[in-house]
């Protein structure tokens, strides 16, 4: 674009206390290092008892401290930045570049479809010149369901969006919206106005819901939009045809609103799907919609978003924009990211959902280092660069929107639907060298990655309205299900040929480098959370210490790091808006995840590097029945099914209690009390704060009766496992 004026449309600020956390996190490496001097200082000589889980501390504590490390690339050196939308608007508002919005769902029971088009909606009523946003719906689940909700939202759009307008509508979410209003306007125009528009959706949420619960679109309804024929061919939603329908076009000058006012173009692609090829999964999707776009609007900029994850703020997308045509500093930004924020986290945020301190702290640290990794969600491309334009060059500049072949919408459906093909990809670049990459669960990381590797930079921006808010999980099955994925595609990265270790060694900054290592490491930290968890209080239970005395120097160093990590750690939460309850709720899931989530995550990814496994991409559930919210609600922990990864949780629990008891039981009896915590006292302390994080475990297991406990099998096969350990290890050793 032409440059008028020298102001910025962004600013970046570096945390001013950065020097002082410098210092800080000098003093805890110092600490670190003593702990390992005395582990290695003290190894149990040969035939000593203790010797070989001395060694297994060591190799432990080795790897926390390493991985310490590897996190201050996170909080080294933050960034935070500062748009001025004002003057976007003075020097480009006629200028403003077409941007083409991706919603991305998969699965109509677990992603209803009354959610999915909410999301949809918000997006179509951005404040932004509607005839450049052309909205795109991609459904992988291939639903007639999810078609029809798509078609009853492009008639209600016409109404919504201009009543966005005139109101100023925050959010635009039409279900978000109604939900956040109060039961009573002081406006009398407004009041009759939300009573219009309100009464409109309600009557499309019931069409759309009873269509749902039925499973099938009413004879009437098929009859009325030829769209609904492309499913007569339909056998399944893994082997159909290439379904498109263009619900909305912002060139014909029928498309517009009840005021007369031009309609953002609305698409609907389910891409084709064939058994015998595979799909990749989102990557595949989005590869797909991006060739369908660029056939029909060809948008400069390309946003995604899962379907959950609705606009909360209608002025984001100038936030992005005025990154990305910055005169001086925007023309090496490949993508504007976005944080996941979420509108159902509960008030101590239960489930650790809230990705508090990602948003808050990590992602800044990684900007400040060069952008943060591409979440796969909230995020603003160029196309190009996803079309796989490489750093440096420059491309004429060619006309995008207005310059389509005159083609009826009909021709144009036909010609474009081969681009989303099942087997478009093969013996092509698509998912190597263009568009998003293939061979990852989370395909977005590993794309991030590649085009910060090209000399790319990204940004993360944090504005105090959230741009975007999403459904968490809302049991603890759903959670540590996702983090599991989540763990194994970053485990997939580090172990790919794209890994951040080499791949991308001296292409990004080294602060940026140790920021993915942190993600993609952690999976191997399964390994030495479960030794500490379990080596420590079996050798409590036998009365052999495996810690420095009360008494001694050494315990220092241990006090030290302990007291100043989990400190900050609580400082650092309740800065970014936590509390304290929120606080310990997050430890929990802290180790609950690593001694499950990321268990099974390490044996998935080193079974699929060998060939004993194939990669699975698992959809987490948006849905749940009313026991389940209300339990959430009240912040009881959700169990409810007899799952491995409880299993695991249970016995562990279990098997600390028992240490734990029994090591102070027989203390008492021996009234050797004081020479128990004298010599085993940071075992102790480790075994009981591992019993006082597993109280809402030991309910489910003992005390709850309701469905959301844990069933009396896994309760009965855990205590078993646990016991048989500790019986095992007190006879044999």
């Amino acid at each position: 674009m032409e440059r008028r004026e020298n102001l910025a449309l962004f600013e970046t600020k570096r945390y001013e206390g950065r020097f002082i956390y410098r210092l800080f996190a000098v003093t805890i490496l110092v600490g670190i290092c003593l702990i390992w001097a005395y582990r290695v200082c003290h190894i149990p000589k040969q035939g000593e008892n203790g010797r070989w889980a001395w060694i297994g501390l060591l190799g432990a504590e080795l790897w926390f401290g390493f991985y310490w490390i590897v996190t201050q690339g996170l909080r080294w050196n933050p960034a935070y930045r500062r748009t001025f939308k004002d003057r976007l608007s003075k020097r480009y508002e006629n200028q403003l570049p077409g941007v083409d919005i991706f919603v991305c769902t998969a699965d109509p029971t677990i992603e209803p479809p009354i959610m999915v088009i909410n999301t949809v909606l918000s997006v179509m009523a951005y404040d932004y010149p509607q005839q450049k946003l052309s909205v795109y719906l991609s459904d992988d689940g291939g639903s007639d369901l999810t078609f029809y909700a798509l078609l009853e939202a492009s008639e209600f759009a016409k109404y919504w969006i201009p009543y966005c307008k005139k109101f100023k509508v925050e959010p635009r979410s039409p279900a978000a919206y109604f939900r956040s209003l109060p039961p009573y306007q002081e406006n009398a125009n407004l009041t009759n106005d939300s009573a219009i528009i309100k009464k409109l959706y309600e009557e499309m949420e019931n069409r759309i819901e009873t269509a749902t619960k039925l499973g099938q679109i009413p004879t009437e309804e098929r009859s009325k939009h030829k769209g609904f024929s492309q499913w007569d061919s339909y056998s399944s939603r893994s082997d159909h045809d290439t379904i498109l329908q263009i619900l909305l076009d912002g060139r014909d000058p029928n498309a517009t609103d009840v005021t007369g006012y031009t309609l953002p173009t609305l698409v609907y692609l389910a891409r084709e799907k064939r058994p015998f090829h595979f799909h990749n999964f989102k990557a595949g999707a989005m590869n797909a919609l991006i060739r369908v776009s660029s056939k029909i609007s060809n948008g400069e900029i390309i946003l995604n978003v899962d379907c959950d994850m609705y606009s909360n703020n209608s002025k984001s997308i100038r936030d992005a924009i005025c990154f990305l045509v910055d005169e001086e500093k925007g023309h090496d930004i490949a993508y504007v990211q976005f944080p996941q924020n979420f509108d159902n986290i509960t008030k101590n945020e239960l489930y650790g959902a809230s990705l508090r301190v990602i948003n808050e702290v990590e992602f800044h640290g990684l900007d400040g280092y060069g952008g943060p990794l591409y979440i796969g969600s909230g995020c603003f491309h160029r196309r190009d660069i996803l079309s796989g334009r490489k750093f440096g060059v420059v491309y004429k500049k060619e006309e995008k929107r207005g310059n389509r072949k005159e083609q009826s919408v009909c021709e144009l459906e036909e010609t474009s639907k081969s681009l989303a093909s099942s087997t478009y990809d093969e013996n092509t670049q698509w998912g190597r060298e263009i568009g998003l990459k293939y061979g990852c669960s989370v395909e977005d990381v590993m794309t991030g990655l590649s085009i910060q590797s090209q000399g790319w930079k990204s940004v993360y921006f944090n504005p105090s309205r959230k741009a975007f808010l999403g459904v968490a999980p809302i049991t603890l099955p759903q959670t540590l299900v996702q983090h599991k994925r989540w763990a194994e595609g970053c485990f997939q990265v580090l172990l790919s040929k794209y890994s951040p270790a080499w791949y991308a060694y001296k292409k990004i900054s080294l602060g940026l480098q140790l920021g993915y290592c942190n993600y993609c490491l952690w999976t191997p930290n399964c390994l030495a959370t479960l030794y500490y968890s379990i080596v420590p209080s079996l050798y409590l239970l036998r009365g052999i210490p495996l810690f420095p005395q009360i008494s001694s120097p050494w315990l220092i160093p241990f006090a030290y790091v302990i007291i100043a990590e989990y400190t900050y750690s609580l400082a650092e939460f309740l800065w970014s808006g936590g509390s304290v309850l929120g606080w310990w709720n997050h430890q929990r899931m802290w180790f609950y995840e690593r001694a499950s989530s990321y268990l099974f995550a390490f044996i998935d990814t080193i079974l699929n590097k060998l060939g004993l496994s194939n990669s699975a991409f698992i959809i987490t559930a948006k849905a749940a029945n009313e026991d389940v919210s209300e339990r959430y609600e009240k912040e009881i922990m959700e169990f409810g099914t007899s799952s491995p990864m409880f299993t695991i949780l249970a016995a562990l629990a279990l098997l600390n209690l028992y240490c734990f008891s029994g090591a102070v039981t027989e203390a008492v009896m021996a009234e050797s009390v004081a020479r128990l915590c004298e010599t085993l006292f940071m075992q102790i302390l480790l075994s009981g704060l591992l019993v006082l994080i597993n109280l809402p475990l030991y309910q489910g297991l003992f005390l709850r009766k309701d469905k959301g406990k844990m069933p009396t099998s896994l309760a009965l096969r855990s205590a078993a496992f646990s016991l048989f350990a500790c019986i095992c290890f007190t006879i044999f050793y």
